[in-house]
């Protein structure tokens, strides 16, 4: 009985040195937290995103008489306060698997690979050359309905969200399907993004400060984010004191129980 106390007690100790998640772990943008000041946010994360397939625009066409122009809109209903930005996102165009989108009169145009400026000129230049005179003064305005992207693993919440924003951050994205769980390993978080040709993925730390300056710190649309678990749940015993000193004592239980039975008979 006294080798089987002292193999427990070495378990305990064992599985109470590497199962229990060290604090500083668990928190975001912890390490580094002091030079944030000083570090420089990628210049990636501000060039003007371009166009892909399945994204959803907003695309408001103005003139001085909006009578000229009512008709190039896909909504005749031009009072935006009773236009919530989730019926924007359904009734905007969306991008079909070819690179276009269909407008009113118009009819098809290729936008894939464009930004939301060069599309509005596009469009703009297409009303003037084929439909307005140029004094009409024709005004678009195009913007991202909102960025779709789909999240796993070790979150609360997960499966695909739309956050109705031209801009989120990875936290953002994370805090919107109920954050990281207690298992998820913040300093292992994979981005699989998107790209003309294919796919590029990346891991992050959100335990360092310095995920601030990655490209991928703001998601983009039709992002798949990826939190993978903590090698503690793969294990098994808790990811914190408390767990891994409950798992512990319900098995030393289990083995005390098992070995007076077995003495008795």
């Amino acid at each position: 009985m006294k080798l089987l106390k002292k193999i427990l007690f070495i378990f305990v100790v064992f599985q109470f040195l590497t199962s229990c998640v060290p604090y500083r772990d668990t928190l975001y943008l912890e390490k580094n937290k002091d030079k944030v000041s000083e570090i420089e946010i990628n210049a990636e994360a501000y060039k003007p995103y371009r166009v892909q397939v399945n994204d959803i625009l907003i695309i408001k066409i103005k003139a001085l008489d909006q009578n000229l122009v009512s008709i190039f809109n896909k909504s005749q209903n031009e009072s935006q306060s009773t236009v919530s930005e989730q019926m924007n996102y359904f009734e905007g165009y969306q991008v079909d698997d070819y690179g276009n989108i269909r407008i009113p009169i118009i009819g098809n145009l290729n936008v894939q690979g464009q930004t939301i400026d060069e599309i509005s000129k596009l469009i703009e230049t297409k009303l003037v050359q084929e439909y307005l005179y140029k004094e009409t003064n024709p005004y678009v305005t195009v913007k991202i309905a909102g960025i779709r992207y789909t999240v796993n693993g070790e979150v609360s919440n997960t499966g695909t969200k739309i956050i109705y924003q031209d801009k989120v951050t990875i936290l953002e994205a994370l805090a919107n399907a109920g954050d990281i769980k207690d298992t998820g390993d913040k300093r292992n978080v994979m981005i699989m993004r998107k790209i003309p040709g294919g796919y590029q993925s990346e891991t992050l730390n959100l335990n360092d400060a310095k995920v601030i300056n990655s490209p991928y710190f703001y998601i983009k649309p039709n992002d798949f984010i990826y939190v993978k678990p903590l090698k503690q749940k793969n294990v098994g015993v808790g990811t914190n004191g408390l767990q891994t000193l409950t798992t512990v004592l319900s098995l030393f239980g289990v083995i005390t129980t098992t070995y007076l039975l077995i003495k008795s008979l």
